[in-house]
């Protein structure tokens, strides 16, 4: 590609046909092609976290293997590297039905039902020109599907029926490829009617996969695998590829060399470390991966900032947070502070075993997904988690305000007064935050701690940008809580440390005892940033602005004092 003027680039465009045509930016994934024939399985799972390319090569193997237009199809590979193998000869060699389900979210089996019922009848649709040849039985059970008769119709055997239509016009077995195949199940989990959903795939999968003497080759993509539902039960001709294997991962994400290559393409290559730092950091076997999404979407913008969490599908990821908000804090805070996690990793995380036991297999779902990634080579039980980039990174901080403390705006107005050296604000919005999580003072102490410790990694996930931000750290003559040394020394922004005290509550002060004693824990923790010299951090380094702050908390109640 002439990249002489700068070329389009396909942002949301999951059509492999449109892309090449238009000229598009294209990573050439074309020897997928060659890897899917080498590998002989029959059928075929390929699960990858949403956005890293399914849909578009699903569109390419449409493309390259569907009889129909296989003239006009073939002029789209001529060049790519697909074109130089020996197996391009299998190209327009067979007809091919093509489905997905990566649209759907619906909140009620009924209305899930509707859509499904609409894609297939649309397949239909596609293939109505196959009827000629039918017989008129057959020619009977097409337009049941077609005209969507509720009474006639047999939805479950429909593609199925449809290999079996198409093999009888071309003469030729069919290759099947079905786009986000768990969709509608990780909808239907979210929202409530999972067993319908699971009754239904179970044979609508099944009719067309197992022992159908029309396939030549069946595809799916999804995120996650759920053989043991039973949903692919009996389905000994299914390979799953997932992102623990080796084989196939340059072809779902973005590798080096390629992002290296874009990256010089649009003149952006002096932006290398920033955008691994923003966009790497996957580990799909063997292979470091970037998320495709992400780099096409920089690559358009040139601004670094989260472009794949912005996009939809953190629903399910938000519930389990909620569910196990308590038991998980460790672990997530550690995450967090870009520490990583020991858990136990596989690639057969169900539904099933997620119901079982959420606090173990949130983990499965949280690394398949694409939100966290091995930090080193897997080994095949136990894994160390982490997360992947600054992206991911920036939205679990604000999935862990939301989690823990509801309001991810009020934290922003209070990190903001903490920038600008508002200490009235900052109060306000503090009190604020405490007022409307009062409920957590009523559980036991332990969740308490955690809940202050929250509190201030909330407040230090917002200003890591601007800041380095480093908490008990020895300095001076102690150990302080936490230091905030501007990124910028020459913007003249304030150094800021924070030193807390937490007073075990005291029964039968009031109100006036209670702030009284407060105020003095402030004093002391002011007193002891001056007299431990933890300022000395901050002044060696070139901070000559200096913010000291003591805040002393008793369960919902606190003061602040400040100097500077």
């Amino acid at each position: 590609m002439d990249i002489g003027i700068k070329a389009k680039l396909p942002i949301g465009i999951s059509d492999f046909k449109k892309i090449i045509k238009n000229d598009y930016y294209y990573f050439d994934k074309t020897n997928l092609i060659e890897n899917i024939l080498n590998d002989g399985s029959e059928v075929k799972l390929f699960t990858r976290p949403r956005r890293f390319g399914k849909t578009l090569n699903m569109s390419m193997l449409k493309y390259f293997f569907d009889v129909k237009n296989k003239d006009e199809n073939r002029r789209l590979f001529e060049g790519l590297n697909i074109s130089k193998s020996e197996y391009f000869g299998m190209q327009g060699n067979f007809p091919v039905i093509s489905v997905s389900f990566k649209k759907y979210q619906e909140k009620d089996w009924k209305n899930g039902f509707d859509m499904i019922k609409d894609i297939i009848s649309g397949l239909y649709d596609e293939f109505e020109f196959v009827k000629e040849k039918l017989s008129a039985r057959k020619k009977k059970k097409f337009d049941s599907i077609l005209m969507e008769k509720a009474n006639l119709a047999n939805w479950k055997n429909s593609l199925a029926d449809l290999s079996n239509y198409l093999y009888d016009f071309y003469g030729k077995k069919v290759i099947v490829l079905i786009d986000e195949y768990d969709q509608p199940i990780i909808n239907s989990y979210i929202e409530g009617y999972y067993d319908e959903t699971i009754d239904f795939f179970k044979s609508f999968y099944g009719a067309v996969l197992k022992d159908n003497e029309y396939l030549e080759m069946g595809v799916m993509t999804g995120i996650l695998r759920v053989a043991k539902e039973n949903i692919f039960s009996g389905l000994n001709n299914l390979e799953v590829h997932t992102i623990l294997d080796d084989e196939f991962t340059e072809y779902f994400g973005i590798i080096e060399n390629e992002v290296e290559k874009s990256l010089e393409d649009f003149g952006l290559e002096y932006e290398l470390k920033d955008v691994q730092k923003w966009y790497n950091g996957y580990l799909f076997g063997n292979r470091k991966v970037y998320n495709p999404w992400s780099i096409v979407n920089f690559l358009k913008n040139g601004n670094l900032k989260p472009y794949w969490v912005n996009t939809s599908g953190n629903a399910l990821i938000k519930l389990y947070l909620k569910k196990l908000r308590d038991s998980i804090f460790d672990d997530f805070t550690k995450l967090l502070n870009k520490k990583s996690i020991l858990k136990i990793i596989n690639d057969n995380m169900t539904f099933g075993n997620l119901k079982a036991n959420f606090e173990k297999n949130i983990w499965n779902l949280f690394f398949h997904s694409g939100y966290l990634t091995l930090a080193e080579k897997y080994n095949e039980n136990d894994a160390y988690l982490k997360i992947p980039n600054e992206e991911i990174l920036k939205m679990f901080s604000e999935m862990f305000i939301e989690v823990y403390f509801d309001d991810y705006e009020k934290f922003l107005y209070m990190s903001d007064a903490l920038r600008k050296g508002d200490i009235s604000n900052f109060k306000k919005y503090l009190k604020e935050i405490l007022l409307e999580n009062a409920g957590i003072f009523d559980v036991s102490g332990t969740y308490k701690e955690q809940f202050y410790h929250g509190l201030m990694l909330g407040l230090v996930l917002i200003l890591k940008n601007e800041y380095e931000i480093t908490s008990n750290n020895f300095a001076g003559k102690g150990r302080y809580d936490l230091l905030l040394k501007p990124k910028n020394i020459l913007e003249g922004k304030e150094g800021i440390i924070i030193e807390l005290k937490i007073i075990n509550e005291v029964k039968n002060l009031n109100d006036n005892k209670i702030h009284e004693k407060l105020e003095k824990e402030c004093e002391v923790a002011l007193k002891q940033i001056d007299e431990k010299e933890y300022s000395s951090v901050l002044k060696n380094a070139g901070v000559e602005k200096l913010l000291k702050i003591g805040i002393a908390f008793m369960g919902k109640e606190f003061e602040v004092k400040f100097e500077k």
